[in-house]
């Protein structure tokens, strides 16, 4: 092969790619959306697998914007329940972390000396 026939493959397969990427996405879109009921997320199905090319230029133009809507809102979403995850694990009650502390250094699992710095900081960490 000549290198102008291996820049078109690499073209063409670039497109490939993408193609397949606006349709990932745009099935993700459309199980992600609350407004659609179940017949109309089959319809756009069955039309997205015998009419992909047709029925994705259709879909990108009828419900683009409302596509990058849902994206973001689910990016918020997403966000919140990791910053809730992060404050559930991050600031738990010393108190508790204390007593866990003390039936481990009870049970011989950890020494005083460890037991004392694990106080330190779960008291550190209320502050």
């Amino acid at each position: 092969m000549d290198l102008w026939s291996w820049f078109w493959w690499f073209a063409w397969m670039f497109a490939w790619a993408a193609y397949f990427t606006v349709l990932v996405f745009i099935v993700i879109d459309i199980f992600r959306d609350r407004t659609l009921n179940g017949w109309a997320k089959a319809l756009w199905l069955i039309l997205l697998l015998f009419v992909p090319f047709l029925t994705g230029l259709v879909y990108l133009i009828a419900r683009g914007k409302g596509m990058a809507e849902r994206s973001q809102r689910q990016a918020v979403e997403y966000t919140e329940d990791d910053f809730d995850q992060i404050r559930a694990q991050s600031f738990a009650n010393p108190a508790e972390e204390i007593t866990k502390a003390q039936a481990l250094r009870d049970s011989g699992a950890i020494t005083d000396g460890e037991f004392e710095a694990i106080k330190a900081k779960a008291l550190g960490a209320k502050f």
